[in-house]
Protein backbone atom coordinates (compact mmCIF):
# COMPACT_ATOMS: atom_id res chain seq x y z
CA UNK A 1 0.00 0.00 0.00
CA UNK A 2 1.34 3.46 -0.89
CA UNK A 3 2.87 5.51 1.92
CA UNK A 4 0.20 8.06 2.89
CA UNK A 5 2.82 10.33 4.41
CA UNK A 6 4.27 10.78 0.92
CA UNK A 7 1.19 10.28 -1.23
CA UNK A 8 -1.62 11.85 0.76
CA UNK A 9 -4.74 13.38 -0.78
CA UNK A 10 -4.62 16.74 -2.51
CA UNK A 11 -6.16 18.25 0.63
CA UNK A 12 -2.85 17.71 2.44
CA UNK A 13 -1.05 19.87 -0.16
CA UNK A 14 -3.13 22.93 0.54
CA UNK A 15 -0.93 25.56 2.16
CA UNK A 16 -1.25 25.63 5.93
CA UNK A 17 -1.18 29.04 7.60
CA UNK A 18 2.28 29.32 9.17
CA UNK A 19 2.16 32.64 11.04
CA UNK A 20 0.06 35.08 13.01
CA UNK A 21 -0.58 38.60 11.74
CA UNK A 22 -0.52 41.72 13.92
CA UNK A 23 -4.19 41.22 14.81
CA UNK A 24 -3.48 37.66 16.01
CA UNK A 25 -5.12 35.96 13.05
CA UNK A 26 -3.89 33.11 10.86
CA UNK A 27 -1.61 34.22 8.02
CA UNK A 28 1.26 33.25 5.74
CA UNK A 29 4.80 34.57 6.13
CA UNK A 30 6.07 36.44 3.08
CA UNK A 31 9.58 35.58 1.82
CA UNK A 32 12.20 38.02 3.12
CA UNK A 33 12.58 39.92 -0.18
CA UNK A 34 8.84 40.29 -0.61
CA UNK A 35 8.31 41.25 3.04
CA UNK A 36 11.01 43.92 2.74
CA UNK A 37 9.42 45.20 -0.48
CA UNK A 38 6.04 45.44 1.27
CA UNK A 39 7.53 47.50 4.09
CA UNK A 40 9.58 49.69 1.75
CA UNK A 41 6.54 50.68 -0.31
CA UNK A 42 3.98 51.05 2.49
CA UNK A 43 5.94 51.92 5.63
CA UNK A 44 6.32 55.58 6.62
CA UNK A 45 8.19 54.71 9.87
CA UNK A 46 5.27 56.16 11.84
CA UNK A 47 2.80 54.55 14.22
CA UNK A 48 -0.01 52.61 12.53
CA UNK A 49 -3.09 50.83 13.93
CA UNK A 50 -1.03 47.70 14.63
CA UNK A 51 2.63 48.77 14.83
CA UNK A 52 4.79 51.62 16.07
CA UNK A 53 7.41 53.36 13.94
CA UNK A 54 10.11 51.67 16.04
CA UNK A 55 8.65 48.22 15.35
CA UNK A 56 8.61 48.94 11.62
CA UNK A 57 12.24 50.09 11.68
CA UNK A 58 13.33 47.02 13.68
CA UNK A 59 11.54 44.78 11.16
CA UNK A 60 13.21 46.52 8.21
CA UNK A 61 16.67 46.16 9.76
CA UNK A 62 16.02 42.47 10.46
CA UNK A 63 14.84 41.81 6.91
CA UNK A 64 17.78 43.67 5.36
CA UNK A 65 20.09 41.36 7.34
CA UNK A 66 18.25 38.37 5.84
CA UNK A 67 18.43 39.64 2.25
CA UNK A 68 21.95 38.85 1.08
CA UNK A 69 21.49 40.63 -2.25
CA UNK A 70 22.87 44.17 -2.46
CA UNK A 71 21.62 44.61 -6.03
CA UNK A 72 18.07 43.98 -4.82
CA UNK A 73 18.48 46.49 -1.97
CA UNK A 74 19.73 49.11 -4.44
CA UNK A 75 16.82 48.45 -6.82
CA UNK A 76 14.32 48.46 -3.97
CA UNK A 77 15.56 51.86 -2.79
CA UNK A 78 15.03 53.19 -6.33
CA UNK A 79 11.60 51.56 -6.64
CA UNK A 80 10.41 52.82 -3.26
CA UNK A 81 11.43 56.36 -4.18
CA UNK A 82 10.57 56.63 -7.88
CA UNK A 83 7.44 54.46 -8.08
CA UNK A 84 6.29 54.18 -4.48
CA UNK A 85 6.91 57.93 -3.91
CA UNK A 86 8.21 57.14 -0.42
CA UNK A 87 10.67 59.34 1.49
CA UNK A 88 11.88 57.74 4.72
CA UNK A 89 12.15 54.12 3.58
CA UNK A 90 14.34 54.68 0.49
CA UNK A 91 16.61 56.94 2.56
CA UNK A 92 16.98 54.23 5.23
CA UNK A 93 17.69 51.56 2.59
CA UNK A 94 20.33 53.77 0.96
CA UNK A 95 22.13 54.32 4.28
CA UNK A 96 22.06 50.58 5.06
CA UNK A 97 23.37 49.86 1.57
CA UNK A 98 26.23 52.34 2.12
CA UNK A 99 27.52 50.12 4.94
CA UNK A 100 27.48 47.03 2.70
CA UNK A 101 28.48 48.21 -0.80
CA UNK A 102 29.94 51.68 -1.41
CA UNK A 103 30.17 51.21 -5.19
CA UNK A 104 26.46 50.39 -5.51
CA UNK A 105 25.62 53.27 -3.18
CA UNK A 106 27.34 55.74 -5.53
CA UNK A 107 25.61 54.11 -8.50
CA UNK A 108 22.09 54.69 -7.16
CA UNK A 109 22.61 57.71 -4.87
CA UNK A 110 21.38 60.38 -7.31
CA UNK A 111 18.34 58.31 -8.35
CA UNK A 112 17.19 57.93 -4.74
CA UNK A 113 18.28 61.40 -3.62
CA UNK A 114 16.37 63.24 -6.34
CA UNK A 115 15.79 66.46 -4.40
CA UNK A 116 16.99 68.42 -1.39
CA UNK A 117 14.37 66.93 0.92
CA UNK A 118 15.76 63.46 0.24
CA UNK A 119 19.33 64.69 0.77
CA UNK A 120 18.34 66.01 4.19
CA UNK A 121 16.49 62.74 4.94
CA UNK A 122 19.61 60.66 4.22
CA UNK A 123 21.70 63.08 6.30
CA UNK A 124 19.30 62.74 9.24
CA UNK A 125 19.33 58.93 8.96
CA UNK A 126 23.13 58.96 9.19
CA UNK A 127 23.23 61.52 11.99
CA UNK A 128 20.78 59.48 14.07
CA UNK A 129 23.34 56.68 14.47
CA UNK A 130 20.65 54.02 13.96
CA UNK A 131 22.61 52.32 11.16
CA UNK A 132 26.07 51.99 12.66
CA UNK A 133 27.57 55.45 12.20
CA UNK A 134 26.85 58.99 13.37
CA UNK A 135 28.80 60.87 10.74
CA UNK A 136 29.37 60.79 7.00
CA UNK A 137 31.92 58.22 5.88
CA UNK A 138 34.47 59.34 3.30
CA UNK A 139 32.43 57.53 0.64
CA UNK A 140 29.16 59.22 1.62
CA UNK A 141 30.95 62.58 1.82
CA UNK A 142 31.99 62.14 -1.82
CA UNK A 143 28.37 61.32 -2.77
CA UNK A 144 27.10 64.40 -0.90
CA UNK A 145 29.80 66.59 -2.43
CA UNK A 146 28.96 65.39 -5.95
CA UNK A 147 25.25 66.05 -5.39
CA UNK A 148 25.85 69.52 -3.92
CA UNK A 149 28.19 70.58 -6.72
CA UNK A 150 26.07 69.14 -9.54
CA UNK A 151 22.71 70.45 -8.29
CA UNK A 152 21.38 73.52 -10.09
CA UNK A 153 21.04 76.79 -8.22
CA UNK A 154 17.25 76.38 -8.17
CA UNK A 155 17.58 72.86 -6.79
CA UNK A 156 19.86 74.06 -3.99
CA UNK A 157 17.56 76.96 -3.18
CA UNK A 158 14.65 74.52 -2.98
CA UNK A 159 16.75 72.29 -0.72
CA UNK A 160 17.22 75.22 1.65
CA UNK A 161 13.51 75.13 2.53
CA UNK A 162 13.03 73.32 5.84
CA UNK A 163 14.91 72.69 9.06
CA UNK A 164 16.05 69.95 11.41
CA UNK A 165 18.21 69.21 9.57
CA UNK A 166 18.66 72.25 7.39
CA UNK A 167 20.74 72.46 4.23
CA UNK A 168 23.15 74.59 6.27
CA UNK A 169 23.65 71.62 8.62
CA UNK A 170 24.35 69.37 5.62
CA UNK A 171 26.86 71.77 4.08
CA UNK A 172 28.70 72.25 7.35
CA UNK A 173 29.17 68.51 7.86
CA UNK A 174 29.73 67.49 4.24
CA UNK A 175 32.17 70.41 3.60
CA UNK A 176 31.95 70.16 -0.21
CA UNK A 177 34.83 71.73 -2.13
CA UNK A 178 33.25 74.26 -4.53
CA UNK A 179 34.14 73.89 -8.20
CA UNK A 180 34.13 77.64 -8.99
CA UNK A 181 33.56 81.06 -7.43
CA UNK A 182 29.85 81.08 -8.19
CA UNK A 183 29.37 77.84 -6.28
CA UNK A 184 31.72 79.11 -3.52
CA UNK A 185 29.60 82.25 -3.10
CA UNK A 186 26.39 80.21 -3.15
CA UNK A 187 27.65 77.83 -0.45
CA UNK A 188 28.74 80.82 1.63
CA UNK A 189 25.32 82.46 1.26
CA UNK A 190 23.47 79.22 2.11
CA UNK A 191 25.56 78.67 5.27
CA UNK A 192 25.17 82.35 6.26
CA UNK A 193 28.90 82.97 6.45
CA UNK A 194 30.16 86.59 6.41
CA UNK A 195 31.02 87.68 2.86
CA UNK A 196 34.79 88.05 3.61
CA UNK A 197 34.87 84.31 4.36
CA UNK A 198 33.74 83.56 0.79
CA UNK A 199 37.08 84.73 -0.62
CA UNK A 200 38.16 84.63 -3.35
CA UNK A 201 34.40 84.80 -4.19
CA UNK A 202 32.45 88.02 -3.62
CA UNK A 203 28.83 89.18 -3.66
CA UNK A 204 29.15 89.72 -7.42
CA UNK A 205 29.66 85.94 -7.85
CA UNK A 206 26.21 85.07 -6.47
CA UNK A 207 23.94 83.46 -9.11
CA UNK A 208 21.27 85.67 -10.67
CA UNK A 209 18.48 83.64 -9.02
CA UNK A 210 19.86 84.47 -5.57
CA UNK A 211 20.03 88.16 -6.42
CA UNK A 212 16.39 88.06 -7.56
CA UNK A 213 15.39 86.33 -4.36
CA UNK A 214 17.22 88.92 -2.27
CA UNK A 215 15.44 91.72 -4.17
CA UNK A 216 12.05 90.16 -3.43
CA UNK A 217 12.86 89.65 0.26
CA UNK A 218 14.16 93.21 0.66
CA UNK A 219 11.08 94.84 -0.93
CA UNK A 220 8.99 96.74 1.64
CA UNK A 221 5.54 96.56 0.02
CA UNK A 222 3.47 93.73 -1.39
CA UNK A 223 2.75 95.70 -4.55
CA UNK A 224 6.49 96.04 -5.16
CA UNK A 225 6.99 92.31 -4.55
CA UNK A 226 4.17 91.56 -7.00
CA UNK A 227 6.03 93.47 -9.75
CA UNK A 228 9.25 91.55 -8.98
CA UNK A 229 7.51 88.15 -9.01
CA UNK A 230 6.45 88.56 -12.65
CA UNK A 231 10.09 88.34 -13.74
CA UNK A 232 11.17 85.55 -11.36
CA UNK A 233 11.72 81.89 -12.19
CA UNK A 234 11.85 80.74 -8.55
CA UNK A 235 9.74 78.20 -6.66
CA UNK A 236 6.80 79.80 -4.92
CA UNK A 237 7.76 78.44 -1.48
CA UNK A 238 11.05 80.36 -1.58
CA UNK A 239 8.97 83.54 -1.64
CA UNK A 240 6.21 82.59 0.77
CA UNK A 241 7.95 83.42 4.07
CA UNK A 242 8.62 87.04 3.14
CA UNK A 243 5.50 87.83 1.08
CA UNK A 244 4.14 91.07 2.54
CA UNK A 245 0.42 90.84 1.78
CA UNK A 246 -2.33 89.51 -0.51
CA UNK A 247 -0.97 91.53 -3.46
CA UNK A 248 2.28 89.57 -3.35
CA UNK A 249 0.48 86.29 -2.74
CA UNK A 250 -1.80 86.73 -5.73
CA UNK A 251 1.23 87.33 -7.94
CA UNK A 252 2.83 84.20 -6.50
CA UNK A 253 -0.35 82.15 -7.09
CA UNK A 254 -0.36 83.13 -10.77
CA UNK A 255 3.16 81.67 -11.07
CA UNK A 256 2.32 78.41 -9.29
CA UNK A 257 1.86 75.22 -11.29
CA UNK A 258 -1.27 73.02 -11.06
CA UNK A 259 0.25 70.63 -8.50
CA UNK A 260 1.44 73.46 -6.23
CA UNK A 261 -2.02 75.04 -6.41
CA UNK A 262 -3.72 71.74 -5.64
CA UNK A 263 -1.55 71.14 -2.57
CA UNK A 264 -1.85 74.64 -1.12
CA UNK A 265 -5.50 75.64 -1.41
CA UNK A 266 -5.83 76.34 2.32
CA UNK A 267 -2.67 78.45 2.30
CA UNK A 268 -4.02 80.54 -0.56
CA UNK A 269 -7.28 80.96 1.33
CA UNK A 270 -5.49 82.14 4.49
CA UNK A 271 -3.35 84.61 2.57
CA UNK A 272 -6.33 86.33 0.97
CA UNK A 273 -5.69 85.09 -2.57
CA UNK A 274 -9.27 83.93 -3.04
CA UNK A 275 -10.87 87.19 -1.84
CA UNK A 276 -10.93 90.74 -3.16
CA UNK A 277 -10.10 93.80 -1.08
CA UNK A 278 -13.80 94.20 -0.28
CA UNK A 279 -13.85 90.75 1.33
CA UNK A 280 -15.95 89.16 -1.41
CA UNK A 281 -14.68 86.16 -3.43
CA UNK A 282 -12.16 87.17 -6.08
CA UNK A 283 -13.96 85.72 -9.11
CA UNK A 284 -10.93 86.15 -11.39
CA UNK A 285 -8.51 84.29 -9.10
CA UNK A 286 -11.02 81.56 -8.27
CA UNK A 287 -11.74 80.99 -11.98
CA UNK A 288 -8.00 80.94 -12.80
CA UNK A 289 -7.21 78.34 -10.13
CA UNK A 290 -10.23 76.19 -11.00
CA UNK A 291 -9.22 76.20 -14.66
CA UNK A 292 -5.64 75.18 -13.92
CA UNK A 293 -6.68 72.40 -11.54
CA UNK A 294 -8.97 70.78 -14.11
CA UNK A 295 -6.81 71.32 -17.19
CA UNK A 296 -7.45 68.09 -19.12
CA UNK A 297 -4.30 68.35 -21.24
CA UNK A 298 -2.09 68.85 -18.18
CA UNK A 299 -3.69 65.98 -16.24
CA UNK A 300 -3.23 63.57 -19.15
CA UNK A 301 0.29 64.81 -19.89
CA UNK A 302 1.45 64.38 -16.29
CA UNK A 303 -0.49 61.09 -15.94
CA UNK A 304 -1.96 62.14 -12.62
CA UNK A 305 -4.26 59.69 -10.84
CA UNK A 306 -7.40 60.44 -8.79
CA UNK A 307 -5.61 59.99 -5.44
CA UNK A 308 -3.97 63.45 -5.55
CA UNK A 309 -7.32 65.14 -6.13
CA UNK A 310 -9.04 63.18 -3.35
CA UNK A 311 -6.29 64.27 -0.95
CA UNK A 312 -6.74 67.91 -1.97
CA UNK A 313 -10.52 67.65 -1.66
CA UNK A 314 -10.40 66.09 1.82
CA UNK A 315 -7.85 68.62 3.07
CA UNK A 316 -9.64 71.65 1.63
CA UNK A 317 -11.19 74.02 4.18
CA UNK A 318 -14.96 74.50 4.17
CA UNK A 319 -14.30 78.09 3.11
CA UNK A 320 -12.56 77.12 -0.13
CA UNK A 321 -14.99 78.25 -2.89
CA UNK A 322 -17.25 75.59 -4.35
CA UNK A 323 -16.00 76.36 -7.88
CA UNK A 324 -12.55 75.10 -6.86
CA UNK A 325 -13.97 71.99 -5.17
CA UNK A 326 -16.02 71.26 -8.29
CA UNK A 327 -12.82 71.59 -10.33
CA UNK A 328 -11.23 68.89 -8.13
CA UNK A 329 -14.18 66.60 -8.92
CA UNK A 330 -13.74 67.23 -12.67
CA UNK A 331 -10.00 66.67 -12.41
CA UNK A 332 -10.47 63.34 -10.64
CA UNK A 333 -12.84 62.21 -13.41
CA UNK A 334 -10.28 63.14 -16.06
CA UNK A 335 -7.54 61.37 -14.07
CA UNK A 336 -9.54 58.12 -14.20
CA UNK A 337 -8.64 58.04 -17.89
CA UNK A 338 -5.01 57.46 -16.86
CA UNK A 339 -5.93 54.20 -15.11
CA UNK A 340 -5.38 51.10 -17.29
CA UNK A 341 -8.38 49.00 -18.30
CA UNK A 342 -8.24 45.46 -16.95
CA UNK A 343 -8.49 42.31 -19.03
CA UNK A 344 -12.03 41.65 -17.77
CA UNK A 345 -14.47 42.40 -14.94
CA UNK A 346 -13.16 41.82 -11.43
CA UNK A 347 -14.69 41.49 -7.98
CA UNK A 348 -13.21 44.13 -5.67
CA UNK A 349 -13.16 43.40 -1.95
CA UNK A 350 -13.04 46.69 -0.05
CA UNK A 351 -12.02 46.37 3.62
CA UNK A 352 -14.00 48.88 5.71
CA UNK A 353 -13.13 47.41 9.13
CA UNK A 354 -12.15 49.49 12.17
CA UNK A 355 -8.38 49.36 11.58
CA UNK A 356 -8.88 50.76 8.07
CA UNK A 357 -10.03 54.05 9.60
CA UNK A 358 -6.50 54.85 10.81
CA UNK A 359 -4.28 57.37 8.93
CA UNK A 360 -2.79 55.81 5.80
CA UNK A 361 0.68 57.24 6.53
CA UNK A 362 0.51 56.48 10.25
CA UNK A 363 0.28 58.64 13.33
CA UNK A 364 2.95 61.32 12.88
CA UNK A 365 2.16 63.63 15.78
CA UNK A 366 -0.06 66.66 16.15
CA UNK A 367 -0.28 68.76 12.99
CA UNK A 368 1.53 66.15 10.85
CA UNK A 369 -0.95 63.24 10.79
CA UNK A 370 -2.82 63.10 7.50
CA UNK A 371 -6.61 63.19 7.32
CA UNK A 372 -6.42 60.51 4.61
CA UNK A 373 -7.41 57.16 6.10
CA UNK A 374 -6.65 53.70 4.73
CA UNK A 375 -10.35 53.28 3.93
CA UNK A 376 -10.36 56.54 1.92
CA UNK A 377 -7.48 55.36 -0.26
CA UNK A 378 -8.95 51.86 -0.66
CA UNK A 379 -12.37 53.27 -1.56
CA UNK A 380 -10.84 55.53 -4.19
CA UNK A 381 -8.92 52.57 -5.67
CA UNK A 382 -12.14 50.58 -5.83
CA UNK A 383 -14.13 53.46 -7.34
CA UNK A 384 -11.40 54.16 -9.91
CA UNK A 385 -11.23 50.54 -11.03
CA UNK A 386 -15.02 50.43 -11.21
CA UNK A 387 -15.15 53.61 -13.30
CA UNK A 388 -12.75 52.18 -15.90
CA UNK A 389 -14.20 48.64 -15.68
CA UNK A 390 -17.96 49.16 -15.17
CA UNK A 391 -18.90 45.46 -15.29
CA UNK A 392 -16.87 44.88 -12.13
CA UNK A 393 -18.40 44.48 -8.65
CA UNK A 394 -17.42 46.17 -5.37
CA UNK A 395 -18.05 44.36 -2.07
CA UNK A 396 -17.41 46.50 1.04
CA UNK A 397 -16.81 44.21 4.04
CA UNK A 398 -15.70 43.86 7.64
CA UNK A 399 -17.14 40.70 9.20
CA UNK A 400 -20.12 40.89 6.80
CA UNK A 401 -20.60 42.01 3.21
CA UNK A 402 -22.44 45.26 2.59
CA UNK A 403 -24.77 45.77 -0.36
CA UNK A 404 -23.28 48.84 -2.01
CA UNK A 405 -25.61 50.94 -4.14
CA UNK A 406 -24.12 53.12 -6.86
CA UNK A 407 -25.47 56.11 -8.74
CA UNK A 408 -23.86 56.20 -12.21
CA UNK A 409 -24.06 60.00 -12.07
CA UNK A 410 -21.89 60.16 -8.94
CA UNK A 411 -18.49 61.75 -9.42
CA UNK A 412 -15.49 59.55 -8.61
CA UNK A 413 -14.86 61.48 -5.38
CA UNK A 414 -18.49 61.20 -4.26
CA UNK A 415 -18.48 57.48 -5.07
CA UNK A 416 -15.31 56.86 -3.04
CA UNK A 417 -16.71 58.89 -0.13
CA UNK A 418 -19.89 56.79 -0.15
CA UNK A 419 -17.90 53.54 -0.17
CA UNK A 420 -15.73 54.70 2.74
CA UNK A 421 -18.79 55.16 4.98
CA UNK A 422 -19.57 51.47 5.34
CA UNK A 423 -18.47 49.19 8.16
CA UNK A 424 -16.15 49.70 11.12
CA UNK A 425 -16.12 46.26 12.78
CA UNK A 426 -13.63 43.36 12.81
CA UNK A 427 -11.94 41.88 9.73
CA UNK A 428 -12.69 38.76 7.72
CA UNK A 429 -10.84 38.86 4.40
CA UNK A 430 -12.68 35.77 3.18
CA UNK A 431 -16.02 37.64 3.01
CA UNK A 432 -15.63 39.04 -0.56
CA UNK A 433 -14.86 35.55 -1.85
CA UNK A 434 -17.75 34.06 0.11
CA UNK A 435 -19.95 36.67 -1.58
CA UNK A 436 -18.49 35.79 -4.99
CA UNK A 437 -19.13 32.09 -4.34
CA UNK A 438 -22.72 32.81 -3.28
CA UNK A 439 -24.43 35.92 -4.64
CA UNK A 440 -22.23 36.13 -7.76
CA UNK A 441 -21.62 32.42 -8.37
CA UNK A 442 -23.17 32.76 -11.86
CA UNK A 443 -20.81 35.60 -12.92
CA UNK A 444 -17.46 35.19 -14.66
CA UNK A 445 -14.56 37.34 -13.41
CA UNK A 446 -10.99 37.82 -14.57
CA UNK A 447 -10.03 37.85 -10.91
CA UNK A 448 -10.46 39.30 -7.44
CA UNK A 449 -8.75 42.39 -6.02
CA UNK A 450 -8.59 42.72 -2.25
CA UNK A 451 -7.95 46.21 -0.83
CA UNK A 452 -7.12 45.82 2.83
CA UNK A 453 -4.58 46.13 5.63
CA UNK A 454 -4.60 42.29 5.54
CA UNK A 455 -5.16 41.89 9.29
CA UNK A 456 -7.90 39.26 9.04
CA UNK A 457 -8.63 37.50 12.34
CA UNK A 458 -12.20 36.15 12.03
CA UNK A 459 -13.66 33.49 9.74
CA UNK A 460 -17.36 32.60 9.91
CA UNK A 461 -17.53 33.70 13.55
CA UNK A 462 -14.40 31.74 14.45
CA UNK A 463 -11.47 33.72 15.89
CA UNK A 464 -7.95 33.58 14.43
CA UNK A 465 -9.15 33.38 10.81
CA UNK A 466 -8.55 29.69 10.08
CA UNK A 467 -10.35 28.00 7.21
CA UNK A 468 -10.39 24.33 6.21
CA UNK A 469 -7.33 22.07 6.34
CA UNK A 470 -5.29 24.62 8.31
CA UNK A 471 -5.50 27.28 5.60
CA UNK A 472 -6.61 30.84 6.16
CA UNK A 473 -10.32 31.36 5.58
CA UNK A 474 -9.49 33.41 2.53
CA UNK A 475 -7.52 30.57 0.89
CA UNK A 476 -10.36 28.11 1.51
CA UNK A 477 -12.79 30.42 -0.28
CA UNK A 478 -10.28 31.14 -3.07
CA UNK A 479 -10.06 27.42 -3.92
CA UNK A 480 -13.87 27.33 -4.23
CA UNK A 481 -13.87 30.47 -6.36
CA UNK A 482 -11.27 29.10 -8.82
CA UNK A 483 -13.14 25.80 -9.14
CA UNK A 484 -16.45 27.55 -9.81
CA UNK A 485 -14.95 29.99 -12.34
CA UNK A 486 -13.33 27.14 -14.29
CA UNK A 487 -16.70 25.36 -14.44
CA UNK A 488 -18.39 28.51 -15.74
CA UNK A 489 -15.78 29.12 -18.40
CA UNK A 490 -14.74 25.59 -19.21
CA UNK A 491 -11.43 25.29 -21.04
CA UNK A 492 -11.90 28.62 -22.79
CA UNK A 493 -10.68 30.74 -19.88
CA UNK A 494 -7.42 30.92 -17.99
CA UNK A 495 -7.41 30.49 -14.24
CA UNK A 496 -8.62 33.67 -12.46
CA UNK A 497 -6.11 35.75 -10.48
CA UNK A 498 -6.15 37.05 -6.91
CA UNK A 499 -4.45 40.37 -6.12
CA UNK A 500 -4.02 41.37 -2.47
CA UNK A 501 -3.17 45.08 -2.15
CA UNK A 502 -1.81 45.76 1.33
CA UNK A 503 -2.15 49.41 2.38
CA UNK A 504 -0.16 49.09 5.62
CA UNK A 505 3.39 47.85 6.31
CA UNK A 506 3.08 44.11 6.97
CA UNK A 507 5.20 41.00 6.56
CA UNK A 508 2.32 38.51 6.47
CA UNK A 509 -0.52 37.95 4.03
CA UNK A 510 -3.83 36.10 3.83
CA UNK A 511 -2.83 34.30 0.62
CA UNK A 512 0.67 32.95 -0.19
CA UNK A 513 2.45 34.08 -3.35
CA UNK A 514 2.04 31.65 -6.25
CA UNK A 515 1.16 31.60 -9.97
CA UNK A 516 -2.42 32.80 -9.49
CA UNK A 517 -1.86 35.05 -6.44
CA UNK A 518 -0.07 38.40 -6.27
CA UNK A 519 0.63 40.38 -3.08
CA UNK A 520 1.31 44.09 -3.64
CA UNK A 521 2.35 46.65 -1.06
CA UNK A 522 1.53 50.33 -1.28
CA UNK A 523 -0.97 52.81 -2.63
CA UNK A 524 1.10 54.60 -5.27
CA UNK A 525 0.05 55.09 -8.88
CA UNK A 526 2.37 52.25 -9.96
CA UNK A 527 0.05 49.67 -8.37
CA UNK A 528 -2.58 50.05 -11.11
CA UNK A 529 -0.15 48.97 -13.83
CA UNK A 530 1.21 46.08 -11.74
CA UNK A 531 -2.35 44.77 -11.24
CA UNK A 532 -3.27 45.18 -14.93
CA UNK A 533 -0.11 43.35 -16.04
CA UNK A 534 -0.75 40.46 -13.64
CA UNK A 535 -4.36 40.01 -14.76
CA UNK A 536 -3.20 39.97 -18.37
CA UNK A 537 -1.07 36.95 -17.45
CA UNK A 538 2.28 38.41 -18.53
CA UNK A 539 4.04 36.91 -15.53
CA UNK A 540 4.70 40.19 -13.72
CA UNK A 541 5.12 40.04 -9.97
CA UNK A 542 5.66 42.70 -7.35
CA UNK A 543 9.22 41.59 -6.58
CA UNK A 544 9.82 40.99 -10.30
CA UNK A 545 8.88 44.63 -10.95
CA UNK A 546 11.67 45.66 -8.60
CA UNK A 547 14.17 43.17 -10.02
CA UNK A 548 13.44 44.51 -13.52
CA UNK A 549 14.84 47.97 -12.65
CA UNK A 550 17.97 48.74 -14.65
CA UNK A 551 20.92 49.90 -12.59
CA UNK A 552 22.20 52.14 -15.38
CA UNK A 553 19.88 54.69 -16.94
Amino acid sequence: MANKLLFGSTKSHRPHANARNAAGGAAYVLPAKHALAQLATTGCLSGTFYATGQQQLDEVVKLVEQVDDNQFLAKLAIYARQRGMMKDMPAALLVMLSVRDTELTHQVFDRVVDNGRMLRNVFQMVRSGRFGRKGLSSSLKRAFERWLNNASTLKLLSASIGNDPSLRDVLRMARPKPTNNERRALFGWLTEKPVPQWAPATLHDLPEEVRQLNSFREAKKGSEQARIVRDLSLRWDLLADTAQDAHAWKAIAKQMGPQALRMNLNTLLRQGVLRSESGKPDAEMVALIAKRLSDEREIKRSKQFPYQFLAAYKHASNDVPQAIKSALHRAAEIACGNIPQLSGPVLIGLDVSGSMHSPVTGYRGRGATTTMRCVDVAALFAASILRRNPDSVVVPFDTVAYDAKFDPNDSILSLSDRLARYGGGGTDCSIPLQTANGRYAHRQFAGVILLSDNESWITKNRPYGYGRYGQTGMMSEWQKFVSNQMKLGGHEITSPKLVCIDLQPNTTTQAPERADILNVGGFSDAVFQVVASFLEDDGSRFVAEIDAIKMTE
